[in-house]
């Protein structure tokens, strides 16, 4: 932090030279607007319109606001731009006799169409913050059209720029009353605010004192302590909740019409959060139990749907298309069914995005391979690819760099290879003519989830086994195996070719007893099921929902690129207690899904690159808290990834998960499916979109 804010002199001096090469076309920004604190004018702030790209941020004008914190501020800017304003120092009208305060630093993020009036204050620098998170230094905001585009088009959720005042998202019934995102946002709006207005001799001090990032000095200002909070939510929040009591202490009991605090922002806190994050819900687009999701090159979210809307849906039978969100989460598919279609009937963990954003299910119980175009478009058949019975329930599908799509066969233990993404050369391979998943030709045994890594080898997790299995994918007769945790799911491959592979069962003793109970439901139709992954699935799904923390739970097993096993791993504990997926950021840290419970967050694990880690945390650490990142009305999550802004979504696979597995009480009927996906904004390195192979920073 004492570096960045070293470069804000030299930095705003170097902005204040108007630009001498603008773009022969331009267009006129003309923007009416107040400069607010703790909601009252601030006068004599220093504003000024900027302009970001992939380079030096341009400044375009600059003015100052006048007593009622007024300013009128007009520039000429390239077309598609993103602007920006940033208001410095000035006097708050709640406290004159402070005079100029140079700490107060404001931001508002106005995007290419800025509307006419423009409102900076508290609620505006947070949105503007946190959506920009990996692209703000101090003033300066740089990065691609496309990540700056996505992030300032989700700044309205947050906030109302013409009001400055609660945006139509988070206020909405997914947001307001059901997480406690809100009062986040209105915490760390009022202890900024009581910097602003001074509310005591020394506010700012104890404002930059807990807001002091984990490397580097205190911020000098209110912008660079929310960016300090926006790069570490998890780092001091019980120091920075302390800050609304300080500042805006409870009215004694009984003091007639005072009960709450006079804090500028309401909601509040009650209590002190694990980390001050922000994430949002989304639903609508016929989104229904989400299962994996996959981003394109656009920044949009395509999600397979387990589940249809409204229907009192059970594991027994997914009856789901799938649905598209745009990058702000608006949703882009119709509403109820999502796109349906081209033979799409109940798709899983199954769905991927080729080269040129076209979309692949795979179906569950539809038992086929389809195809639509990223218009939502069905480009398969009206059965799908079903290849004359030769699949069965299928999961996992990826395409590779060389453009081949390949895919997984959870009951018949096969994989499914479409050489250029051509149907009509499909190969099969390990494929299992005894009938008994314990003697498939490749040791797979539910073969749920793949990846591909630098070296062109295919890694492949099983469901029922403790091991993963590795082949060249110009060869996979040549198949290796090496030890994982019981019940493996979800994989990734970081940019070194290290292998992180999720168990849902862990990796202690415990977890080879139930392991050996699911095997036993896989292979044995013990009761009259016919369905193999049906009954294993009622042994794995409550194993799951125990919440077992520590060594008896979940698990991630980390292998090297030549298969031998890391030397801190398995990892367990530190938030793991269901993991399902995982994703690697640009970093090379780790995102980790739980399908156990709304308590259970997402977990960030420092990868290789530890450069990219808190001071102090190693290689398969947490850098989450010690529950992970929770909030946003998560649920029993399956996947997770991160978009090209690095915005980290998730899918809500389940609720209840009683209610997916048999009849129950009439009310609780349609509570199996899980609602919607959750964003968490500006929280990982960004990469590039569609995912295919190994992540790739844009």
């Amino acid at each position: 932090m004492d570096s960045r804010s070293a470069l804000r002199n030299t930095a705003l001096v170097a902005f204040m030279i108007p630009s001498l090469c603008l773009a022969t076309r331009a267009f006129a920004a003309e923007i009416k607007g107040q400069v607010l604190g703790g909601g009252a004018p601030i006068a004599q702030s220093t504003v000024t319109l900027m302009q970001a790209s992939a380079g030096v941020p341009k400044q375009l004008a600059q003015t100052k606001s006048d007593e009622e914190g007024r300013f009128s501020i007009s520039g000429s800017a390239e077309p598609d731009a993103t602007l920006y304003l940033v208001a410095t120092g000035g006097i708050s009208a709640i406290n004159k006799a402070a005079g100029n305060n140079r700490a107060i630093a404001l931001l508002a993020t106005v995007g290419s169409e800025p509307p006419s009036r423009v409102v900076i204050n508290e609620f505006t620098t947070i949105a503007s913050v946190v959506t920009h998170a990996q692209f703000i230094d101090d003033t300066t905001i740089k990065g691609s059209p496309l990540q700056l585009r996505i992030a300032a088009g989700n700044v309205p959720n947050f906030v109302d720029l013409e009001t400055g005042s609660w945006g139509p998202i988070i206020l909405d019934g997914l947001n307001s009353a059901q997480t406690p995102t809100m009062a986040n946002f209105g915490t760390l709006a009022d202890v900024i605010a009581g910097c602003i207005t001074q509310v005591r001799r020394d506010a700012c001090g104890l404002l930059f004192a807990a807001t002091t990032p984990p490397s580097g000095g205190p911020p000098p200002d209110t912008l660079l302590a929310a960016e300090a909070v926006a790069l570490s939510p998890w780092h001091n929040p019980d120091k920075i909740f302390a800050l609304l009591n300080d500042f805006y202490p409870l009215p004694k009991p009984g003091t007639p019409g005072r009960l709450m605090r006079d804090a500028p922002y309401i909601p509040y806190l009650t209590f002190a959060p694990s980390a001050f994050v922000f994430p949002l819900k989304f639903s609508g687009g016929g989104v229904s139990g989400g299962g994996k999701l996959m981003i394109d090159s656009q920044g949009n979210a395509w999600v397979a749907d387990n589940f249809t809307v409204g229907a009192q849906n059970q594991d027994a039978s997914w009856t789901g298309g799938i649905s598209k969100f745009a990058p702000n989460g608006k949703a882009l598919s119709p509403s109820p069914l999502g796109f349906r279609g081209g033979g799409i009937a109940g798709p899983g963990f199954g769905l991927t995005l080729d080269a040129h954003d076209n979309v692949w299910p795979t179906s569950f119980t539809g038992q086929n391979i389809t195809k639509f175009d990223n218009d939502g478009k069905p480009l398969s058949p009206p059965e799908g690819w079903n290849f004359n019975g030769q699949i069965s329930q299928m999961q996992g599908i990826i395409s590779t760099p060389s453009g081949d799509i390949w895919a997984l066969d959870l009951i018949k233990g096969q994989i499914v290879k479409l050489p250029q993404g051509d149907p009509s050369k499909v190969q099969f391979f390990c494929q299992n003519p005894t009938g008994d998943p314990l003697k498939n030709p490749c040791k797979l045994m539910g073969p749920f989830a793949l990846a591909i890594d630098q070296q062109d080898r295919i890694w492949v997790t099983n469901a029922v086994a403790d091991h993963v299995v590795r082949f060249p994918a110009s060869d996979p007769s040549k198949f290796e195996t090496f030890k994982v945790g019981y019940s493996a799911s979800g994989l990734a491959i970081d940019s070194l070719g290290n292998v992180w592979v999720t168990n849902k069962l862990g990796s202690s003793p415990k977890g080879a007893l139930k392991f050996g109970e699911m095997l036993a439901a896989f292979k044995f139709n013990y009761d009259k099921d016919p369905d193999a992954g049906q009954r294993a699935t009622k042994v794995l799904v409550p194993a799951m929902a125990v919440e077992k923390s520590g060594y008896e739970g979940g698990s991630i097993s980390v292998l090297r690129p030549d298969g031998s096993e890391a030397p801190f791993s398995p990892i367990y504990g530190k938030g793991i207690i269901g993991p399902w997926a995982a994703s690697v950021d640009g970093n090379d840290n780790v995102w980790i899904s739980n399908f156990s419970s709304e308590s259970n967050g997402i977990v960030e694990l420092c990868g290789f690159r530890t450069e990219h880690c808190p001071p102090g945390v190693k290689t398969g650490d947490a850098i989450s808290p010690p529950g992970g990142y929770v909030g946003g009305g998560l649920q029993l999550m399956v996947d997770v990834g991160i978009g090209p802004a690095g915005d980290i979504w998730a899918t809500n696979n389940w609720q209840v998960y009683q209610d997916a597995m048999g009849k129950v009480d009439e009310a609780l009927q349609t509570k199996g499916a899980g609602q919607g996906v959750v964003v968490f904004y500006g929280m990982a390195k960004p990469v590039k979109t569609p995912l295919i192979g190994p992540p790739r920073q844009p």
